[in-house]
């Protein structure tokens, strides 16, 4: 049986632009999830998410793999980009939406 390290570290690898929230991005479960999938959305990049409240085991277990102690957290190609605050922060800076059209762009040469 696959563990939770494992399967983090799979989803992670296997989406170029990954969410880790509460809720989904219809219906997010907190202010910050909310505020992180309004900026990515805006950004109009296709993005996976994983809803943390629906997978207890990886709520507990993603802040000691990243050394991130909230959520959201954003993963772009492997990398932990960080929470809402940043995820506005780079998007205002426009440096959110470049980062994003890189890792889809980066995606499709792979497969």
């Amino acid at each position: 049986m696959i563990n939770t390290v494992e399967k983090i570290k799979k989803q992670i690898s296997e989406n170029p632009i990954l969410l880790y929230m509460k809720g989904s991005p219809n219906q997010p479960s907190c202010g910050f999830s909310a505020q992180a999938v309004k900026f990515l959305s805006a950004c109009g990049e296709r993005f996976a998410y994983v809803d943390i409240l629906k997978n207890p085991d990886i709520r507990l277990e993603l802040p000691k793999y990243s050394n991130w102690p909230t959520f959201p957290q954003l993963w772009i190609n492997g990398e932990l980009i960080g929470g809402c605050d940043i995820i506005i922060e780079m998007f205002k800076c426009n440096e959110l939406q470049p980062m994003l059209k890189q890792a889809i762009k980066k995606d499709k040469t792979n497969t």
